[in-house]
């Protein structure tokens, strides 16, 4: 079990310079995303991700047996350079789950994932600051120490993955995901 965990705010619009990566409230050609479950090592979680004009839903049941008990989505590759970003902001509306934002800085399969775990609370749509700096690097969920930290200028795919140990339904509404800066501030 990762023995961290992410700093999460509600953001201040006022005080932060934003760039939208993923708007799912609007009608736009977001590229595809990929479900990745535990069956990849023979569990049985399952989940889906639906797209429609309120949002996208990450949603499913993570299972327990045969050592599994992950689920998890990401952004088909797509390069964003965030230099001058200092952080991720997610509109989502959760379960009362543990939930963690991944971030990819290469595009193969095997390549270590960027974490940062977050909370939600049930029923509300909630804004959660995730600083770069809080990302923990982890190959098939260990964390790794020779891995230099999160790269803002080499950003390959965004996700979610739930992981916290518990059997059972789930379900994530996602509204956007942001970079954003506060510098000056």
């Amino acid at each position: 079990m990762l023995a961290w965990a992410c700093l999460t705010l509600i953001m201040n619009a006022e005080t932060a310079s934003d760039k939208i990566l993923f708007d799912f409230t609007t009608s736009t050609n977001s590229p595809p995303w990929q479900i990745v479950n535990d069956d990849v090592m023979g569990g049985v979680s399952k989940s889906r991700f639906e797209i429609s004009t309120n949002g996208a839903v990450f949603s499913g049941a993570v299972s327990l047996e045969n050592n599994g008990g992950f689920a998890s989505v990401r952004s088909s590759p797509v390069r964003h350079n965030l230099t001058g970003f200092d952080a991720f902001v997610i509109r989502v509306r959760g379960d009362g789950r543990r939930y963690k934002f991944t971030v990819r800085t290469e595009t193969g399969f095997d390549t270590p994932i960027y974490q940062c775990a977050f909370t939600t609370k049930r029923g509300n749509w909630e804004e959660h600051r995730l600083p770069f700096k809080d990302f923990v690097p982890t190959f098939r969920g260990r964390v790794m120490t020779d891995v230099p930290p999160l790269n803002p200028a080499k950003v390959s795919s965004l996700g979610f993955l739930i992981s916290d140990k518990q059997d059972g339904a789930f379900k994530l509404e996602l509204a956007w995901i942001k970079a954003s800066s506060r510098a000056g501030k």
